[in-house]
């Protein structure tokens, strides 16, 4: 992920002016909070967790093709 340093926040700032945090995300879709000068949180939009969340229909079916290829031994022997 890239970070554009305009978008990092000192969790301080974050505590004390939250609202403006949030026009932050508004306007650039995300914002990383500092603590301790250390990326700590990461604060976006409901709407774009909910798409990071969903995987695709070609991730599923290559994570099955790979999980099957792995322990097509096991499956054999349970299908018996």
């Amino acid at each position: 992920m890239n970070v554009n340093t305009s978008n990092l926040v000192s969790i301080t700032e974050a505590n004390q002016n939250f609202s403006r945090v949030a026009r932050m995300v508004d306007e650039s879709g995300a914002v990383v909070i500092l603590k301790n000068n250390t990326p700590r949180y990461l604060l976006i939009e409901f709407s774009s967790a909910e798409a990071e969340q969903t995987a695709s229909d070609e991730d599923v079916l290559s994570i099955s093709k790979r999980l099957l290829a792995k322990n097509h031994e096991a499956y054999e022997v349970l299908a018996k």
